[in-house]
């Protein structure tokens, strides 16, 4: 487009801003550094959509279930721009989706303003301050994803004050068949070992215990940097900072999980016992088309490794169910694999076609059927793994982090253990406070009395 976009004569006047971020924790922290930037400009946060001058909904795009999701969000929100309605002014759509669907959304969806791709989020400002001079020359900025914020670029941590999600590096060289990500998010590019230990030095100053290090792919992190800038000394380096209490991985492939790398899990204090591990599946046949370089035994032996080294690491993983070519014997060697590994935490995916990835293309489709019917069987031995897993914690105490009211009732108190991630594993749920005056953010000492599926409850013995 090279005409003028009409806007409204008055200008943004409140500065409010209502901000709404679908998918993954990585585009969560991309909502998180436009926020500042906005934050910078004056702009103010909005908890109601219908207050809000500007209005943005950070996309998802990965699988059908997301990409319908943000269509619904978008169309919801695109209501208060109706005067009658709302005092919306801008309707901004970024992230994943408008990276991917920017001249469907333009053509579709006039109600959209700005259509910001995943590489631009950093000039948010920018963009709506021409937006609201009526000086924008384009609707949609989408280019080739280069950029990736550093320390030096504004940050508002909309999680608990407690926690923070700490990007290490975006996009991805790996190219698996059912992947649309490099698309969306371009080839690797990692942040120095120095520029991320800044970063988590004032999110602990923040009052940030935890963090949790999160990339495209962990075990990749560096290999576009100089030799010092490895996961090994980015890990080294955060648990000297005083006030971080836990370091928890996501996203890290086995291929490259090194002996080296586990013994430091294994010995750190401040490293949690947990480990976010994709395998997608352990038929080598199904891994071969899926593009992954490893095997199906491969990857139980670095499973018995970290085990060997560290018995009670917590693992996560994901896997996809219904692959184009999974065979009844595939599902087997899966099914088997998934026993045979025991995971803490199972996500389980329905195969679903994505265009633009190579997968699309492949032949030999399963049948929706038999997905849902292999995803029921995986579903329910992965229950009844998570089940016997918890077990192991009656009579234990664990140290857990307080998050606060349950939201179902107000005689329990949520809390986490190490081995539970936030928003997408169990919690410690606390029937008992001994007395003790816990606030959220604290660490405690819980006396584990009894295990659900996924929750384990107890009660307080210590605050630390």
């Amino acid at each position: 487009m090279n005409e003028t976009t009409e806007v409204n004569n008055s200008s943004f006047v409140e500065k409010s801003v209502y901000f709404t971020s679908l998918g993954c924790s990585k585009n969560l922290v991309d909502s998180q550094v436009m926020l500042g930037y906005m934050g910078l400009d004056g702009f103010t946060i909005s908890q109601e959509p219908q207050n809000a001058e500007v209005i943005i909904v950070n996309t998802c795009s990965f699988v059908e279930a997301a990409k319908a999701e943000s269509i619904e969000t978008i169309l919801e929100l695109a209501d208060y721009k109706d005067p009658e309605i709302g005092n919306c002014r801008a309707l901004v759509v970024s992230g994943c989706m408008a990276q991917r669907y920017s001249e469907a959304l333009e053509a579709d969806l006039p109600e959209v303003d700005l259509i910001i791709g995943t590489g631009e989020y950093n000039k948010i400002v920018k963009l709506l301050k021409a937006f609201d001079d009526g000086k924008l020359d384009a609707k949609s900025h989408v280019e080739i994803p280069k950029f990736i914020h550093t320390e030096y670029d504004p940050r508002l941590n909309t999680s608990p004050f407690y926690t923070a999600w700490l990007k290490i590096s975006e996009g991805c060289n790996r190219n698996c068949t059912f992947c649309i990500i490099p698309t969306l998010r371009g080839r690797l590019r990692s942040r120095s070992v120095e520029s991320l230990i800044s970063e988590a030095r004032r999110l602990a100053e923040g009052g940030v215990r935890e963090l949790n290090l999160i990339s495209q792919d962990l075990s990749d992190y560096g290999v576009d940097l100089s030799d010092e800038n490895n996961i090994y000394e980015l890990l080294t380096g955060l648990e000297q900072i005083e006030d971080v209490d836990w370091i928890r991985l996501f996203y890290f492939y086995p291929d490259e999980l090194t002996d080296e790398v586990i013994e430091l899990m294994a010995n750190s204090k401040k490293i949690c016992s947990y480990l976010d591990m994709p395998v997608q599946h352990f038929s080598d046949h199904v891994l071969k088309r899926m593009n992954r370089k490893i095997t199906g035994e491969k990857i139980l032996e670095r499973i018995s490794r970290l085990r060997e080294k560290n018995p009670d690491i917590v693992l996560r993983t994901s896997i996809i169910v219904g692959f184009p070519g999974e065979t009844d014997e595939d599902f087997e060697k899966l099914l088997e694999g998934v026993k045979q590994s025991r995971f803490n935490h199972l996500g389980i995916f329905r195969y679903s076609d994505e265009e633009g990835t190579p997968a699309f293309r492949l032949k030999d489709k399963v049948p929706q059927e038999v997905i849902e019917e292999r995803f029921d069987i995986l579903h329910e031995a992965q229950r009844e793994i998570s089940r016997e897993l918890n077990q192991k914690f009656v009579g234990q105490t664990v140290m857990a982090i307080v998050e606060g009211e349950h939201p179902e009732t107000e005689l329990l108190i949520q809390a986490r253990h190490e081995g539970q991630a936030p928003d997408i594993d169990g919690n410690v749920l606390i029937n008992d406070f001994n007395g003790f005056d816990i606030k959220i953010g604290d660490l405690v000492e819980v006396q584990v009395s009894e295990v659900l599926d996924y929750d384990l409850i107890g009660s307080v013995v210590r605050i630390h």
